[in-house]
């Protein structure tokens, strides 16, 4: 029993209660919209997590990521129109997007800091001029349709049921693979590039050549969130590429908490249910969110994941210390 009790720590326990209410969402949930907002959550989650790559444990901070986003979308999207199935329009998308990340790479790393950020930014901007107004290949404002989605082993996504069980399969995979990373030497040396660059070169490590491997992870896992974006509203337009976009998802990356597996989810559960939910609600929606974002920038600059944990530390320290000391003066009365 004590081996067992050694086992089930609470973070474990965390894990399997939030795997339950994942894989039973559809159940008790039953009301498809909402079930579709878990979908959006997940999804975005996904791409999150894939910038998450750069900024937390890179250091390397993209307003450009919305391009590798619907690099797969398009891609997808214009091969369906052209009659090719899903799976040859779903592998040509995430290959066009691993090169487009490659690119992406090649210019903007020969800088760091705000030069990365403004050549990732400029890459991104030319990339939506493309979806705006090579009307002839992209169809300009008008986007580009898809008339139907997969159906993987002979499983319908067809329904809301379906297909978040597809975007939590996939989010699944996502989280692991990036603990998996960030757990291995590469994860390691990644944080290394961003903590002390000089050194790691020092060392004799290639500082260019981990981040540029960073970034076609970052861009597979981008283009990954693409496809499920693209197959959950099975349209695409020039919008999606907006900066807009990849300011939300750093907004996402930043509020969760960077350097963290949580954080990027949290922060896509608060932009995702603030766009879709308490927008219903409340007209000024975006202010709102602004003031969440101001709060927790300045009572959790860290992130709200890793201040929340702070924060309950501080509480288990503070609660500790007040019970420990009635015990300790009762103990000098007795003496």
């Amino acid at each position: 029993m004590s081996a067992v009790a050694r086992l089930i720590t609470p973070r474990a326990a965390a894990i399997v209660v939030a795997l339950l209410l994942l894989l039973t969402l559809p159940a008790w949930v039953g009301n498809p919209y909402y079930i579709n907002i878990a979908s959006q959550i997940l999804f975005f989650a996904v791409f999150a997590l894939a910038l998450n790559v750069l900024v937390g444990y890179g250091g390397l901070v993209s307003l450009g990521h919305a391009g590798l986003f619907a690099m797969a979308g398009y891609t997808a999207a214009l091969l369906l129109a052209r009659g090719h199935g899903h799976l040859v329009a779903d592998t040509a998308a995430l290959a066009v997007t691993v090169v487009t990340a490659a690119v992406y790479a090649l210019l903007s790393l020969r800088s760091t800091g705000i030069g990365f950020l403004m050549i990732t930014l400029a890459i991104g901007q030319i990339l939506w001029g493309i979806a705006y107004r090579w009307a002839s290949l992209t169809n300009g404002d008008n986007g580009v349709n898809v008339a139907s989605r997969p159906s993987p082993f002979g499983f319908s996504l067809a329904g809301a049921d379906g297909f978040y069980y597809l975007c939590l399969v996939v989010f699944l995979v996502c989280v692991a693979t990036m603990a998996v990373v960030v757990r291995s030497p590469f994860g390691a040396s990644l944080r290394g590039t961003r903590d002390q660059e000089r050194r790691m070169s020092a060392l004799g490590y290639n500082v260019w050549l981990i981040r540029f491997y960073a970034f076609l992870l970052s861009g597979f896992w981008s283009g990954v969130a693409g496809l499920l974006f693209l197959y959950y509203n099975q349209f695409i337009s020039p919008q999606i590429v907006a900066l807009t976009t990849s300011a939300e998802t750093l907004l996402m990356v930043i509020s969760g908490g960077t350097a963290t597996l949580l954080g990027p989810i949290v922060g896509a559960a608060i932009v995702v249910i603030m766009k879709n939910v308490v927008s219903a609600y409340i007209v000024r929606w975006n202010m709102v969110l602004g003031i969440i974002f101001i709060l927790i920038i300045s009572f959790m600059p860290e992130g709200l994941v890793p201040g929340s944990a702070r924060l309950w530390a501080w509480l288990r320290h503070r609660w500790g210390a007040g019970k420990a000391q009635p015990a300790a003066k009762t103990g000098e009365d007795g003496a």
